[in-house]
């Protein structure tokens, strides 16, 4: 026997793509240039290396899920530094949890939260990343999305949410800046969020994993510990923001990020991570601290992105339907044929791997808000995201 939510899983993006490919040759000629993954491809910072690497004997020392004193100080201050969060106001030792990416925390946060009694939903973003689906259906909850359609930014039209599905949802999904879209939640609407879950008593999880990838370095984006800040909200009840290393720091292998946020959430959601099995190595907490203490590689990361989107936009723009986002590093144009088709074609004739929107989504009441539309991911050294975007122009003047 199984548990038969896993038969209500859906098949990854990834997966539908490899299928969609399958058998398409594409000119020998031309070398592959993938798009399609999310995966960031800038060098790791050096120092971060060099902390693992002078912190090798702990290795043999069992690592306490709730992770050390230093670590939880380093990314407390951290929030107050980025966030505006007021000093005091973040406890590390009650308000911060270290945790090994945001993916798995994400995941392992809903089965925590979940109340499987109640015929609960987990409403996030259409489209969406994955896990928020599979993490609510493996918790026994069902998954509401709610459309982001160009009309509203491409964020949720929230004011439209029936009042009913407020009263069943138990966890609000957000993610800003958004994937794909790279939409960002004003802060004014995170408020008005906050509001809803005080009336409707359910958690909102802000997944803000690109949320150092903006393009304005006056002006950083706002985040939901940045709404709890301007509301005096002290105590962030109801609220948890996720964080990673890996785009911000392009660290995707040291597995690196923390919770935040309510304290007797995270009291409740480190009991399940001690049973979970999931502690940080004292390594991995030892490197991590340096790179949440320094703000010189993230700048210059963040320049790299500025870089060629500049040049990818340049040359995209005059022949497709494409704006530049509020944040991340993706791209999220209107293709001039069914998305699949656009993707398949592409590939065929120019070596250039994106994704179908719809695959990134799901189809409510016969509208994918996904379709006609494909993700680029702008990771590859800046030569290569142009030479994609000049192949991309070349398919589009002779689709």
């Amino acid at each position: 026997m199984m548990n038969p939510a896993l038969d209500a899983l859906q098949p990854y993006p990834f997966e539908k793509l490899r299928a969609l490919l399958a058998g398409a040759q594409p000119p020998a000629e031309k070398k592959p240039i993938a798009l399609s993954i999310g995966e960031p491809k800038h060098r790791s910072p050096s120092f971060v290396a060099e902390a693992l690497a002078a912190n090798l004997e702990m290795l043999s020392v069992y690592p306490t899920t709730l992770g050390l004193p230093a670590l939880r100080e380093a990314i407390a201050a951290w929030c107050e530094r980025r966030f505006g969060v007021p000093a005091g106001w973040l406890d590390a030792a009650r308000h911060v949890l270290p945790v090994n990416g945001t993916r798995e925390a994400l995941f392992a946060f809903t089965q925590a939260v979940v109340d499987r009694s109640r015929d609960g939903l987990v409403v996030s973003p259409n489209p969406f990343y994955q896990i928020y689906e599979g993490a609510a259906l493996l918790a026994g909850a069902q998954p509401h999305y709610l459309p982001c359609l160009a009309e509203n930014g491409f964020n949720p039209n929230f004011d439209a949410v029936p009042a009913e599905v407020w009263q069943r949802c138990q966890i609000l999904f957000l993610c800003s800046p958004g994937n794909p879209t790279g939409a960002l939640v004003p802060l004014d609407t995170l408020k008005k969020l906050i509001a809803l879950a005080d009336e409707h008593d359910f958690v909102i999880a802000a997944d803000e994993c690109y949320s150092e990838l903006y393009f304005d370095e006056q002006n950083p984006p706002p985040g939901l510990l940045s709404a709890c800040a301007a509301l005096g909200r002290q105590d962030f009840k109801r609220c948890v923001v996720f964080h990673s290393l890996s785009k911000r720091s392009n660290l995707p292998g040291l597995r690196s990020g923390f919770v935040a946020g309510d304290a007797d959430i995270l009291k409740a959601f480190l009991l399940y991570r001690t049973y979970h099995g999931c502690a940080m190595p004292v390594h991995t907490q030892l490197a991590s601290i340096a790179a949440w203490n320094d703000e010189v590689h993230v700048r210059a990361n963040r320049a790299l992105y500025r870089e060629k989107f500049d040049a990818v936009l340049d040359i995209l723009a005059p022949v497709l339907d494409v704006q530049r986002p509020d944040g991340s590093f993706y791209l999220w144009p209107k293709t001039p044929m069914e998305d699949a088709t656009f993707t398949r074609e592409l590939f065929a004739r120019e070596h250039v791997t994106v994704v179908p929107g719809s695959y990134l989504s799901r189809e409510v009441e016969g509208v994918n808000p996904g379709a006609g539309r494909v993700r680029m991911a702008l990771v590859a050294p800046l030569a290569e995201c142009v030479e994609a975007a000049e192949r991309i122009r070349d398919f589009l003047r002779h689709a």
